[in-house]
């Protein structure tokens, strides 16, 4: 991912996603086929000591997203990326900052993604995110559904 995209990335974080700052979430590494976000546990501990579900889950939710935008980008396309739905499975609990990655989806099911936005204004993908700890164990494991939309088309 070129430095240019990921300055754009955090500036739509920024503007349009406020609470990434709160939840002090950072980009950790990016290539061509992964996508790794980075969330300290200070700011994201529960009453335990151990990571909020909720922040996990938004971290997760977020680094599905973030692929997906930077993939429409690189695309050239345009598009708004929504999440519709998502399942989240809590495995341990996070006793450090945690990182969430994702890998591009296969090169079919963009393709049919992206014929169906083409053609449509909409398509629908699902990616995979795995939330680990600092020592490398896997947290978290989530499945989110996502939506695409043609500007244009998005109200």
């Amino acid at each position: 991912m070129s430095e240019d995209t990921l300055d754009a990335l955090r500036g739509v974080w920024r503007r349009d996603m406020p609470i990434t700052e709160a939840l002090g979430i950072t980009v950790e590494s990016a290539s061509e086929a992964e996508l790794v976000l980075r969330m300290p546990l200070a700011p994201n501990r529960n009453h335990k000591g151990t990571a909020f579900a909720g922040s996990l889950s938004a971290l997760a939710t977020l680094t599905g997203w973030s692929i997906l935008w930077r993939t429409m980008r690189e695309v050239g396309e345009m598009a708004h990326v929504v999440i519709q739905d998502s399942t989240i499975r809590y495995l341990l609990p996070a006793r450090s900052d945690v990182l969430a990655s994702a890998r591009l989806p296969a090169a079919g099911d963009m393709e049919r993604l992206l014929t169906a936005l083409r053609r449509r204004g909409k398509g629908r993908i699902t990616l995979d995110v795995n939330v680990r700890d600092t020592a490398g164990i896997v947290v978290a494991t989530f499945e989110g559904r996502y939506v695409v939309h043609r500007e244009d088309l998005f109200g």
